[in-house]
């Protein structure tokens, strides 16, 4: 099969190449290149394939950062009492719009992540391997490709999933390969279990691209070597994408507790201001603590960050740090659910109270009704979304507290809003309130409460408002009963 050529960031390595291995010399590992830059792969049987992954603590690097074998282990124990076979999931619905190392793993090296996923399904006696694709990306075509290519030790098929953030939580992806909205349940459930938590109703082993590609180098490694690398608690490498202002970014592999200050120097960027570590669910860290900052879980940890899908963003300073952070809430409550009170109220309140703060126009009390917005949004919704944002927003505000400040007491810091956080094109609707027509009477605010709020006068607080998905409904009902015609539901850019 022939492919198209593709547009993905660059590798890089600070490491000896592990994950990255023959990416310097092709574009695309076949069946063929792949079995010539990796040695061959022995078969451990089900005991062994888990020692090994508690040997070299391999944790998942999606996000949460489980412990592989102890997921392993639950989805075995249901299976060995119910006598369903499990079912292995590879999660690559990467929405996450500043990190690309899965997408760039299903479609340089897809036979690493699949030897991976076959060394489990193998071990475990598994009935599928499913693997979860974001529709459009490169792994559409290659994840196909690569699995016609080789022998399998089950069925194994390809799942393309909406691109959306909320796309790549756990939940969603099994929900969308049971034929389901491709959104959170909204009751959770552990996929170890099946029944409701699994495909099919079946135990379920489900981690993302990169922690399959990492069990297949540690069964080509052993433990003794793939621990040659990394911090003792946390041994080998991981895989990092840097977002550079100005330029597309780059995939690095690092070993872990690499100094992040090294990572930025090897990718030509500086500090600015404040960096975010962990992508659009992670924290904003003030530049010395980044610069000095391990890039490991329990170093993260000490500085209240997490590695989280390993993506790096900085803020230069030539930007307002605070029209960026607002550009990505508002993107972030429009990507929610929508199922839970967090995602429906909290989240689009706190993205209002970061525009107008922007913009200069937000009193001392819009911004602690946010916080307390935030705060009660953590730990308190059907998924992880609104924790993660919550994280995210209130981090920006510590880190750039003297931002915030210059917004709150004057005119702002004085910098234009470059858009260096990186965002997909605008494709979802907008709300749009036409001043000349609007008398203020209200009723917008009415029949679309999560979408439009009064201001102090009575007229909506916002000309221009992102709409959800699940919004779509109380949208068309304020502009279909607007009495004066003012408001407008206008879609794309």
């Amino acid at each position: 099969m022939k492919h198209a050529p593709l547009e993905l960031p660059d590798v890089r390595r600070l490491v000896a190449a592990r994950l990255t291995s023959g990416l310097d010399r092709h574009q695309r590992l076949d069946l063929a290149a792949h079995t010539r830059v990796h040695p061959p792969l022995r078969q451990p049987d089900r005991d062994g394939l888990l020692a090994l992954a508690e040997a070299v603590g391999l944790s998942g690097r999606g996000g949460a950062g489980f412990p592989f074998a102890r997921k392993a282990r639950a989805a075995l124990a249901t299976a060995d009492r119910t006598g369903a076979p499990p079912v292995i999931v590879v999660n690559g619905a990467e929405g996450e719009p500043a990190s690309a190392k899965d997408k760039m793993l299903f479609a340089r090296a897809p036979h690493l992540v699949l030897d991976g996923a076959c060394l489990a399904a193998a071990a475990f006696g598994a009935e599928e391997i499913v693997i979860g694709v974001a529709g459009g990306s490169p792994g559409e075509i290659s994840v196909p490709a690569a699995l016609a290519e080789r022998d399998l030790p089950c069925p194994a098929r390809t799942m393309c999933l909406p691109e959306r953030f909320v796309s790549g939580e756990s939940g969603a992806l099994i929900r969308g390969i049971n034929g389901h909205p491709v959104v959170p349940a909204p009751l959770k459930a552990r996929a170890a279990d099946g029944g409701t938590g699994g495909v099919r109703g079946r135990p379920t082993l489900l981690s993302n691209a990169e922690t399959w590609a990492q069990l297949a180098v540690a069964a080509r490694l052993g433990p003794d070597a793939y621990a040659a690398v990394g911090t003792a608690a946390e041994p080998g490498t991981v895989l990092l994408t840097v977002n550079r202002p100005g330029a597309g970014p780059l995939v690095v592999e690092v070993a872990t507790g690499t100094r992040l200050g090294a990572v930025l120097d090897a990718c030509g960027i500086g500090p600015g201001s404040g960096v975010l570590v962990g992508g659009y669910h992670g924290a904003w860290l003030p530049p010395p603590d980044a610069v000095d900052a391990p890039l490991s879980r329990a170093g993260l940890a000490g500085l209240g960050a997490a590695l989280g899908a390993g993506a790096i963003v900085t803020i230069p300073d030539d930007t307002c740090p605070l029209g960026e952070v607002a550009g990505v809430a508002a993107w972030l409550a429009a990507e929610s659910a929508g199922q839970c009170g967090p995602c429906k109220r909290g989240l689009p309140a706190a993205a209002e109270a970061l525009a107008l703060l922007a913009a200069g126009a937000a009193e001392p009390a819009v911004l602690e009704d946010a916080r307390r917005a935030l705060g009660a949004a953590q730990a308190g919704g059907a998924c992880s979304h609104p924790d993660g944002t919550a994280r995210f927003l209130l981090t920006a505000l510590d880190v750039f507290s003297e931002d915030v400040d210059a917004h709150l007491s004057g005119p702002g810091c004085g910098r234009p809003v470059r858009g260096v956080l990186p965002l997909p094109p605008a494709q979802g609707a907008r709300l749009e309130v036409d001043w000349s027509r609007c008398t203020g009477h209200g009723l917008c605010a009415v029949l679309a409460p999560d979408l439009m709020r009064l201001g102090p006068h009575g007229y909506p607080a916002s000309t221009s408002i992102p709409v959800a998905p699940w919004q779509e409904h109380g949208a068309r009902r304020a502009v279909n009963q607007c009495p004066a015609l003012a408001v407008r539901l206008r879609r794309g850019a």
